[in-house]
């Protein structure tokens, strides 16, 4: 009743409501409000260099959320992601400090490594009918041991390029960003970009909304799902260099329990677990919420860390509801 009065109206008013639209619409009100309160509430927030902070912090998220948005958007999952994170650091250091490789050849390799994990998991997703919650699943325990194998310590990076770029600041009007900055956003561009302008992007879509559906319209389906696991395996390498030049170090328990905040900033940014429908501005909105969070518990200094997470799942069961509440209704309307 509420979408067909609302389509008999407006066209625009349609359109701004659609349940379509109206999941991103409702995460970027709720980041814009947020940072509001908290802009009131605590002196210092609602500065610049605050926001660049929070880009900073988040930025490895931001890279692997991108490549978890095309693979929910499909209808899957996948759990690999911090673990192939810690392993990227873990390779990244050992191949710096212990055989002397240049970053030239070692961040190719560790994107190929990433790319190669991510695109098995997709081929036993799709050739062997293993359900992507167990071969991802697979996957995390394979990258994670693998963290090990190399050393079960940390592993300081002391190359001096990685040590520039992790100290090098790009200037912005009222602060600066760090390069990671530039290539988490650069990452999002270019994802919005293969979404919405490609055929690999449009296909993505109609094989979360209904796979058999576009088996019958005669899309590369198969070739489609082993390349949004690469893609996203890619994705979690790269996350995993740009963690890497944070810390500056290489450990296997780095990333622990993070595939759980980017699925989540997934959801909150709008797209829902059956997938089908979704943006990448949405997701990017859904891990500055997160990271806002965190921000506002560090300036009030008496809340618990945990409260990042009861708030996190709290916003993820709402948009979890809401998209459910959203699908119903336009059931009724069609």
């Amino acid at each position: 009743m509420i979408f067909s009065g609302i389509r008999r109206g407006s066209p625009a008013l349609a359109r701004l409501v659609n349940p379509r639209y109206l999941p991103v619409a409702v995460t970027i009100g709720l980041f814009l409000l947020a940072y509001i309160v908290a802009g009131a509430r605590y002196t210092g927030i609602a500065t610049v260099q605050v926001l660049c902070n929070l880009l900073i912090d988040n930025a490895f998220i931001i890279v692997s959320a991108v490549g978890m948005t095309f693979v929910i958007l499909s209808g899957g999952i996948d759990l690999s992601v911090a673990a192939v994170i810690a392993f990227t650091s873990m390779l990244s250091a050992a191949l710096l400090e212990r055989a002397s490789l240049s970053p030239a050849i070692v961040i190719p390799i560790v994107l190929m490594v990433g790319t190669t994990l991510g695109a098995g998991m997709g081929a036993l997703i799709q050739y062997f009918k293993i359900p992507p919650f167990v071969a991802t699943l697979a996957g995390m325990f394979l990258a994670r041991g693998a963290c090990f194998l190399i050393s079960i310590e940390a592993i300081p990076i002391t190359n001096p390029w990685y040590a520039s770029v992790a100290q090098f600041q790009v200037p912005v009007p009222g602060g600066f960003v760090s390069p990671n900055v530039v290539v988490a956003l650069v990452v999002l561009a270019v994802g919005m970009v293969i979404l919405h302008y490609t055929s690999f992007g449009r296909t993505v879509y109609a094989i979360g909304g209904n796979e058999q559906s576009a088996l019958l319209m005669g899309l590369p389906v198969a070739r489609t799902k082993v390349l949004i696991y690469a893609l996203n395996g890619f994705c979690s390498a790269l996350a995993g260099v740009v963690y890497t030049l944070y810390v500056l170090s290489g450990y296997g328990l780095y990333a622990n329990g993070y595939e759980l905040d980017i699925i989540s900033a997934v959801v909150i940014g709008g797209t829902p677990l059956i997938g089908g429908s979704g943006f990448l501005l949405g997701t990017f909105f859904g891990v500055l919420i997160q990271g806002l969070i965190q921000v506002v518990i560090t300036f009030d200094g008496t809340l618990n860390s945990w409260w990042t997470r009861i708030v996190v799942g709290m916003l993820t069961l709402f948009f979890i509801v809401m998209q459910r509440w959203l699908h119903a209704q336009g059931q009724k309307v069609e």
